[in-house]
């Protein structure tokens, strides 16, 4: 049963991770790659520290959840 239980925590590892990953391009990349070649759909676009500040709160969120699933591995049973 320890088998079953270690990769089922190894898997829901990898999921935290995985979605750490995917916040990190699509709240952080993403913007800012978008400020710096000018694409923005609104009219103006957004200000710096609009821009600023959601990629600080989308980064922290990454970083949380990458840090969340480091702990998980701790739950693997010998």
């Amino acid at each position: 049963m320890s088998m079953i239980h270690n990769e089922r925590t190894k898997l829901t590892a990898t999921y935290l991770n995985t979605a750490a990953g995917g916040l990190f391009t699509a709240g952080v990349i993403a913007p800012v790659a978008a400020a710096t070649f000018g694409v923005s759909g609104a009219v103006g676009g957004p200000s710096a520290l609009t821009l600023v500040g959601g990629v600080a709160i989308v980064l922290g969120c990454s970083v949380g959840l990458h840090l969340l699933a480091r702990t998980v591995p701790k739950g693997l049973k010998p």
